[in-house]
C-alpha cells in the first residue's frame, strides 16, 4: 500500500516536472535553433516548430502546460493527504500521544508540508533550472506529451482561453500573444556563448552589450550641457555668422532669440556654404534655419534615438522642469554609447559631443 502510494506520488510530481519544463523552455528557446534541426531532419524538432513560431499556438501550449501543472497539483494533494494521512495517523497516536482527531489533523498536516516541498524542489525549480539551461533539449524532448495534452485538453483550451479574453475584452484590456522575448540578462548569457563558440569577437559583443544599456542610460547622461552651447542669435549680421561658422570647430548651431530659452531652429554650416557659393548669401539666418525637436531630460537613450528618427533630425534640445533648455543632443552622441567615441571631419580630434 505504501509503496503504490509512493510511485503514484514520484509519478504526479513528474507530470508536473514535465509540464513546468515544457512551459519554460517553449518561452526560452531560439527559434532559429529549432528551425535549423527541422531542416536537419529532427522530425520532433518539426512537430516543435509550429508551436513556437506562431503566437496562437504558443498561447494554446502554454494554457496546456498551466493545466497540466493545476491537475497534477491537486491530485497530488488530494491523493496524498487521502492515502497516506490515515497511515500516519497511528504514529502520531502512539508515538506523539494525540487523540485521534487531533492525530488525524497533524498527520494530515504532515503530508500536506512533505509533499508542497517535494512538489516545490522537484516539480518546480529542478525542471525550471533545467529548461532555462537547456531549452532546445528540453523542449523537443517534452512536444509529444505535449502534443497529446494539447488534443485532450482541447475543450478545456477553448473554455479558458475565451473566458480570459472575453473578461479581458469586458475590462477594456487588450489581449496579447505570448511571444519569445529576452531580458537584458538573458541576452547576454546568449552573448557570452555566441562568443564561447566563435560567433561573435570581442568587439561586436561590447557593441552589443552597450546597445542593451541604452536603456539605462538618460538623455541628460549624455546631453552637451547648456553652458557648453554655442548658439547663434537670429538677428546676426550673415557676415558675423560667417565668422562665428569659420572659427568654430562645430556644424550646427542652435539659433535662438533673446536667450536660450527661445531656440527656434538649427543652422547647419553646411546650409549657408552651399548659399554663399551660389553667389545668394541670405539677408537672414532665418532662411536657413531646420527644424529642431526637443527631448525630456528624463528619456532613455534608446527613445532619443525613437525620437530623431521619427521627426527626421539628427539634433534635439533636452528640456528639463517647465521646458527649460538644460542640454543638446545629438544623434552621435546617443550612437557613441555604442560605438564608443565618433568624430567629425569639421571638428577637432577627439570632439565627442556634436552640434554646438
Amino acid at each position: 500500500m505504501i509503496l503504490s502510494s509512493f510511485l503514484v506520488i514520484v509519478f504526479l510530481i513528474l507530470v508536473t516536472a514535465l509540464y513546468v519544463a515544457a512551459e519554460l523552455s517553449m518561452v526560452a528557446v531560439r527559434r532559429n535553433q529549432i528551425r535549423q534541426l527541422s531542416e536537419d531532419g529532427n522530425w520532433l524538432a518539426a512537430r516543435l516548430l509550429p508551436i513556437v513560431d506562431q503566437p496562437v499556438e504558443l498561447d494554446r501550449a502554454i494554457a496546456a502546460c498551466q493545466i497540466g501543472i493545476t491537475v497534477s497539483s491537486l491530485v497530488l494533494g488530494a491523493y496524498g493527504q487521502a492515502t497516506l494521512a490515515p497511515l500516519l495517523s497511528p504514529l502520531f497516536t502512539e508515538l506523539g500521544g494525540f487523540q485521534a482527531p487531533a492525530a488525524q489533523s497533524a498527520a494530515a498536516a504532515a503530508v500536506l508540508i512533505t509533499l508542497t516541498v517535494l512538489h516545490m524542489i522537484l516539480g518546480e525549480l529542478l525542471p525550471k533550472s533545467i529548461a532555462l539551461q537547456f531549452p532546445t533539449q528540453t523542449s523537443v524532448m517534452t512536444i509529444l506529451p505535449l502534443n497529446w495534452s494539447m488534443k485532450l485538453f482541447a475543450p478545456l483550451l477553448y473554455f479558458f482561453n475565451g473566458s480570459g479574453l472575453l473578461l479581458l475584452k469586458l475590462l477594456r484590456v487588450r489581449a496579447t500573444r505570448h511571444h519569445h522575448v529576452h531580458s537584458p540578462g538573458e541576452i547576454d548569457i546568449l552573448l557570452t556563448e555566441s562568443a564561447s563558440d566563435g560567433d561573435l569577437d570581442v568587439e561586436d559583443r561590447r557593441r552589443l552589450r552597450r546597445a542593451l544599456r541604452l536603456g539605462a542610460r538618460r538623455a541628460r547622461d549624455l546631453m552637451a550641457p547648456r553652458a557648453q552651447i554655442v548658439g547663434i542669435e537670429v538677428s546676426t549680421p550673415i557676415p558675423q555668422v560667417l565668422k562665428v561658422v569659420a572659427e568654430s570647430p562645430f556644424t550646427r548651431f542652435p539659433v535662438y532669440r533673446g536667450s536660450l530659452d527661445s531656440v527656434i531652429g538649427i543652422l547647419h554650416t553646411k546650409d549657408v556654404l552651399l548659399r554663399q557659393m551660389e553667389g545668394s548669401a541670405p539677408e537672414s539666418i532665418v532662411d536657413l534655419v531646420r527644424p529642431v525637436g526637443t527631448v525630456p531630460a528624463h528619456a532613455a537613450a534608446d527613445q532619443v534615438l525613437v525620437i530623431l528618427r521619427e521627426r527626421r533630425v539628427q539634433l534635439a534640445l533636452v528640456v528639463g522642469e517647465a521646458n527649460a533648455l538644460v542640454g543638446l543632443i545629438s544623434l552621435e552622441d546617443v550612437l557613441s554609447e555604442v560605438f564608443g567615441v565618433m568624430t567629425d571631419e569639421l571638428k577637432g580630434e577627439g570632439r565627442r559631443r556634436r552640434g554646438r
